[in-house]
């Protein structure tokens, strides 16, 4: 695995790397990567902010665009607003910001 990393961030004829969010979340330091496409949301808002990060690592010399694929009325969209709303309660809980609402609730 380190060295598809390795190969990957050194390089510049690789321009994708393909790994999903679980398992590119933990310990790679995908400083080759300038673009993040999260296709898997999960329940937990922490894993994706953890794969977001593996590409905004000391090394990065490129702006770093995060995109989302969420498509209305599918269970990613489910995941998504889930996922804004854990992130709001963790402001209200552990932050000192007050977090803004978007919606009102789900259902």
């Amino acid at each position: 695995r380190q060295d598809i990393v390795m190969q990957f961030n050194s390089e510049s004829s690789i321009f994708l790397c393909l790994i999903s969010t679980k398992s590119g979340g933990l310990g790679l330091n995908l400083t080759g990567a300038n673009k993040v496409v999260i296709f898997d949301p999960n329940w937990n808002p922490s894993h994706d902010l953890q794969a977001q990060d593996r590409a905004y690592r000391i090394g990065q010399t490129r702006d770093v665009k995060v995109f989302r694929l969420v498509s209305a009325g599918t269970i990613e969209e489910n995941i998504y607003l889930r996922q804004i709303y854990k992130q709001q309660l963790d402001e209200v809980a552990i932050g000192t910001a007050n977090a803004r609402r978007y919606f009102h609730g789900i259902q």
